[in-house]
């Protein structure tokens, strides 16, 4: 069975080092202890929706993109298949030089 913090810690741990940042700088950036960031993305600790929030600013990436590859994976173990569209607006937003730009845009669509 596949937990949600084990999957969570795995998606930020990836993404962090993806961007060659230490725990260090990112827990700094979040404003959350190292240790405590540490058993995060190890899937000793649940985060908090805020918490969340928090260390997705630091690490610059939309909390929408952690829950996608977080549902990925658990497609993946579940042997769901996973549909390999994005929306429009979400490509363009993540893909800009203004992550808000697009969404600003769109909530004055609606």
């Amino acid at each position: 069975m596949t937990l949600l913090r084990i999957e969570l810690g795995d998606a930020l741990r990836t993404a962090r080092r993806r961007q060659g940042r230490t725990l260090r700088e990112v827990s700094s950036d979040a404003r959350v202890s190292l240790g405590y960031l540490s058993e995060i993305e190890r899937g000793q600790k649940e985060a908090s929706s805020e918490l969340l929030a928090s260390i997705c600013g630091a690490l610059d990436m939309p909390v929408s993109i952690l829950l996608r590859d977080v549902s990925d994976r658990f497609a993946l173990d579940e042997g769901v298949a996973i549909p390999d569209t994005v929306p429009v607006e979400l490509s363009r937003r993540v893909l800009s030089e203004d992550p808000l730009a697009d969404g600003r845009a769109m909530a004055s669509r609606v």
